[in-house]
């Protein structure tokens, strides 16, 4: 046996920035290994707010170039995922004697509008919340509004979709795969994985090596290079779902008596998505889970505008993750910088190591642009930056054909209804087609496991985007998971396992 490759770049972490960077990294022509100890999307990237916004707060905080540089990414990222990215609009309720004055709301949006580049988003406008549906389901209370522009994006397939592209230019991806120890060997790095399925292990080398391991970035400089580190302020942040509280698409922006802000956003066609909290966190990020006083927070707060209130039995679902914020000293959790800082050490004789701090999900792609940048003041320069106008697996249509596209799907496959193949398009894009095959029916889906999630689904999810268990699947690549009873969940559980069970025999 000759020994194995020397890769260009090692990554470490499957999160978007993870992901983001080895996509843009193979893109240009660098040879790259990625590893995630969990699933893609595992941890902070499945558990965000689920916007790709310019963050209308942080201009409270003076952050202007982290607000601009995300306002230009909004349509950049809308055009190049179509399928999982969406405009949408944005009701921002007002009251005389409210946290905010209107002057302060009326420069902030004026900022908003103006200093992001927006073509294809609609302007901002006021609404007279007595006449306008958007005052339907508030409170009488509010007689006014803002509206304005920002997108939606399913996050965890963000993730997936930016893994699928890397390994379709060569990226070597690996999931369930730990890294158990990194040392500089001369001017390369000797990374030791295990893979925490068979527990076996294996030694890996690259020219140099990224941490993009997102809350667990110190530990991997503290437990595995061996430097000490703190960088990182660990932030959580928690949502609930409940059925659906209103039927316009438009999402809600709610200003709190705390100062701090929630979402309620329009989710899956039958929910209704609240968050975020915002609160310092010291525990294991792998065990981070809603609060009692979270949930209390989040409903007594939605409550103060609905004139039906969010109660505890309306949630149907929660999710929590920590986010790692660049650690600058800031008193309060919600103004700590959402910011992100890259540093590097060695070069020359040494062998180099970036590590990524903090980001947000809307500027995950010009966060790996400039970790290319590092990347190539140690490596050299190979492509140049190509992410901006590269669609992501799928994505091939026009930002605003999202339609037509569905209604080509259902064109091909006309036995498909509406609802699903609305459903597949937004998940899969053009990729729906590779999905559904030779399909001409139901039945040659195979299994209906429930909520329209069908065999053919589950498999293209394991074969051609690392989902191996049922959360996998239900809750990060489809959201199924509102749908499914325990039995079915339980079925599915099943069918994963033989699946599982065939392909390892075939691997052997």
């Amino acid at each position: 046996m000759g020994e194995s490759p020397i890769h260009d770049i090692f990554v470490i972490g499957g999160g978007i920035n993870g992901c983001g960077i080895a996509r843009d990294a193979v893109g240009r022509g660098f040879s790259v290994f990625l590893a995630e100890m969990g699933d893609l999307a595992g941890g902070t990237s499945s558990g965000s707010t689920k916007l790709i916004h310019g963050g209308l707060r942080y201009l409270e905080f003076y952050e202007f170039r982290l607000v601009r540089e995300a306002l230009m990414e909004r349509e950049v990222l809308w055009k190049n995922a179509p399928h999982i990215i969406w405009p949408m609009r944005f009701v921002l309720p007002y009251f005389s004697g409210g946290q905010r004055p209107a002057w302060m709301l009326r420069l902030g949006l004026f900022l908003y509008d103006h200093i992001g580049g927006r073509k294809l988003l609609p302007a901002t406008r006021t609404l007279d919340m007595r006449r306008d549906p958007a005052g339907k389901p508030l409170k009488p209370i509010f007689s006014k509004a803002f509206e304005y522009s920002d997108g939606w994006v399913n996050d965890a397939r963000l993730v997936a979709l930016n893994a699928r592209d890397a390994a379709d230019r060569g990226a070597t991806i690996r999931t369930r795969t730990r890294v158990v120890g990194a040392r500089r060997d001369g001017d390369n790095w000797a990374i030791t994985l295990e893979d925490l399925r068979s527990r076996r292990t294996e030694e890996v080398k690259a020219r140099l090596l990224v941490n993009a391991a997102g809350p667990w970035v110190d530990h991997v400089l503290a437990e595995v290079v061996g430097q000490n580190a703190h960088n990182v302020r660990l932030v959580q942040g928690s949502h609930i779902v409940v059925r659906k509280k209103f039927d316009d698409p438009r999402a809600y922006f709610f200003q709190n008596k705390d100062g701090r802000i929630i979402f309620a956003i329009p989710y899956e066609e039958d929910f209704t998505l609240i968050g975020t909290t915002d609160r310092d966190y010291d525990a294991d990020p792998h065990d981070v889970k809603i609060s009692d006083a979270e949930i209390d927070y989040l409903c007594a707060a939605a409550s103060e505008y609905f004139a039906d209130p969010v109660r505890r039995e309306d949630i149907v679902w929660s999710y929590s993750a920590v986010r790692p914020l660049y650690d600058d000293g800031a008193s309060k959790a919600q103004e700590a910088t959402r910011d992100y800082v890259l540093k590097a050490d060695g070069g020359g004789a040494t062998a180099p190591l970036v590590s990524a701090f903090g980001g947000k999900i809307t500027t995950y792609r010009r966060l790996s642009e400039s970790m290319l940048e590092k990347i190539e003041g140690f490596l050299g320069k190979r492509g140049k930056p190509w992410t901006a106008t590269a669609p992501l697996p799928g994505g091939d249509f026009p930002a605003t054909g999202f339609k037509a596209e569905v209604g080509t799907l259902q064109a091909d496959f006309p036995f498909l209804e509406a609802r699903l193949a609305h459903r597949l398009v937004r998940l899969y894009g053009t990729r729906a087609r590779t999905l559904l095959g030779t399909a001409r029916s139901y039945a040659d889906l195979g299994r209906d496991f429930g909520g329209d999630l069908y065999e053919a689904e589950v498999r293209y999810l394991v074969e051609h985007e690392w989902a191996q268990t049922v959360e996998d699947v239900l809750w990060r690549r489809t959201k199924r998971g509102l749908h499914l009873s325990r039995e079915q969940v339980a079925a599915l559980e099943d069918f994963m396992r033989e699946l599982d069970k065939g392909q390892s025999a075939a691997a052997e």
